[in-house]
């Protein structure tokens, strides 16, 4: 789940603003292509979810967790539970394609046994099961991007954002890498492409977040297409998050479930979720991992119903005295 609530974003010296209120609500297991103009603003909202900007103003939530209680020493866990890919692949290269996935894990204190078990199985789900011993400048520029996607992927992570993908790569070696981010949203990973490709877009009729000068202009539930301006007949008008939540949620449910849908309890390096008050929806990301942590309890109980409380409550009648 990605949640952007009111989000504006200001540099320092601009008088415009990079981010520009932008409300975003995006599904567990959706696959999402956010498109836009140069400088539209699509660097810096991967920037926001992956905490390497914090907003001037608004909520940032992602994968359960609300970004205002992050500590700085908590972000590099957050990174690791998320995948992303990049277009210049940024592998190690004096390391193997199994080194560089299997790095990954190390980091994260995996052991070597599950390594061993994980890395050829995250290999062959990219297509590169034979290419574990060759280096980066070994390979092709589609199978380097594959072995990003497979570094991202090894710590199975619920969220992929895949940062112009195909940017360097020939049409039919994209639609290869466009065709394995399919595969993985198949198996329930909430997928999020940043694009400049028309073709690819256009071709696949999923869900289309347009940016323009910092603002959201256009958002295309289902066949989307290729619209810069969203000049089409999907712009949108008014776009809130209530658009992407069930009918019966309004606006102040959502931000009263920014508050109140998570409670999370941490003890030693253990982290569990419980559920508060809140749409219905929020509920379906309760099998997101959020990283392991310590820190202190964070809750909250704003948003609860108590009004079933009160009108339950009765009166203590007043004893009579007989005298």
């Amino acid at each position: 789940m990605i949640l952007l609530d009111n989000v504006t974003k200001y540099y320092p010296g601009d008088k415009a603003p990079a981010l520009d209120q932008i409300n975003l609500y995006i599904e567990p297991k959706e696959f999402v292509f956010l498109v836009g103009k140069s400088g539209a603003g699509k660097s810096t909202f991967i920037k926001m979810l992956t905490r390497e900007e914090k907003p001037t103003s608004g909520k940032v939530m992602v994968g359960g967790i609300d970004y205002t209680y992050l500590r700085r020493r908590h972000i590099p866990h957050l990174r690791r539970r998320l995948g992303v890919v990049f277009q210049d692949f940024k592998l190690l290269p004096n390391r193997t394609v199994y080194e560089n996935v299997a790095f990954a894990l190390e980091i994260v204190g995996v052991s070597n046994a599950e390594i061993r078990r994980t890395v050829p199985k995250v290999l062959e789900l990219v297509g590169l099961a034979d290419k574990g011993d060759r280096f980066p400048s070994e390979l092709s520029g589609g199978q380097r991007q594959r072995v990003a996607i497979a570094r991202s992927m090894a710590r199975q992570p619920k969220i992929l954002i895949a940062d112009e993908p195909t940017g360097n790569l020939d049409p039919e070696t994209s639609w290869g890498i466009v065709r394995l981010l399919e595969e993985i949203n198949n198996f329930g990973t909430t997928i999020l492409v940043t694009t400049h490709d028309e073709n690819i877009v256009n071709q696949l009729k999923r869900r289309v977040v347009t940016l323009k000068d910092g603002k959201i202009v256009g958002d295309q539930k289902s066949y989307g297409h290729y619209d810069l301006d969203a000049t089409g007949r999907n712009r949108i008008i008014k776009h809130t998050i209530a658009a992407s939540m069930p009918v019966e949620s309004t606006v102040e449910d959502i931000r009263r479930a920014t508050n109140s849908s998570r409670r999370i309890i941490t003890k030693h390096n253990d982290v569990t979720m419980e559920p508060l008050g809140g749409p219905a929806s929020m509920h379906k990301d309760m099998d997101v991992t959020s990283p392991n942590i310590k820190g202190p309890v964070v809750s909250s109980s704003v948003g609860q119903n108590t009004k079933k409380a009160s009108q339950e409550a009765k009166p203590v009648p007043k004893r009579r005295i007989v005298r």
